[in-house]
């Protein structure tokens, strides 16, 4: 459906996350990775989806000289939303432990924003989750991080992993965007660009 609306149109997708990839095989929209290293820094007056919007938009920056009429990048960023504190992924083991003891037996915001860019236009949209966990043990945090790794996730954790599995007690938003990408928005955006 979305890909016949797509035909004309050449999607770039700037992540090297296989979960949006997923996605967007998923979506059964036909596109090609593109990527650019860029150091995700913001200023630290930015709060909540401030931080993620501006890094969706940040990380389109190289690509905006090379882009054809009909190229429709997108790039996003995920973030986790904690005591008025933005929790991006962890540098190590022991931060990775910080910070899911920071979000152990409570409720974070896990915010993504998408940023869609032509050779004409720009647009930003972002989607917030509210997630809950249980209480969870040291040794069930560090259990978690030798054997899945998070060190690539926002906030440590992959919800459709182990942890996910046996720590979410309840979710308010959409489940694909805490795993990265509001996918209901990325169909919405790319249909509303083509029509």
């Amino acid at each position: 459906m979305i890909k016949e609306k797509l035909k004309n149109h050449h999607i770039i997708l700037a992540s090297g996350s296989p979960r949006r990839q997923l996605f967007f095989k998923d979506l059964g929209v036909d596109f090609e990775i593109r990527l650019k290293p860029v150091k995700e820094d913001f200023p630290s007056h930015l709060k909540h989806y401030e931080i993620s919007d501006y890094l969706a938009q940040l990380k389109a920056e190289p690509f905006k000289e090379e882009l054809k009429d009909h190229d429709i990048l997108i790039t996003s960023d995920t973030i986790v939303w904690h005591h008025n504190q933005a929790l991006g992924k962890p540098l190590n083991e022991a931060d990775a432990f910080n910070i899911l003891k920071a979000i152990n037996n409570g409720t974070h915001e896990v915010i993504t924003s998408v940023c869609f860019t032509t050779k004409t236009t720009q647009k930003i949209v972002h989607d917030i989750t509210k997630v809950t966990f249980k209480h969870l043990s040291d040794e069930e945090i560090k259990y978690y991080i030798k054997t899945f790794k998070p060190f690539d996730k926002a906030g440590a954790y992959g919800i459709q992993e182990w942890i996910g599995q046996i720590g979410v007690t309840k979710i308010e938003g959409s489940y694909f965007n805490v795993m990265g990408l509001p996918v209901h928005m990325v169909y919405q955006v790319l249909s509303e660009i083509v029509e």
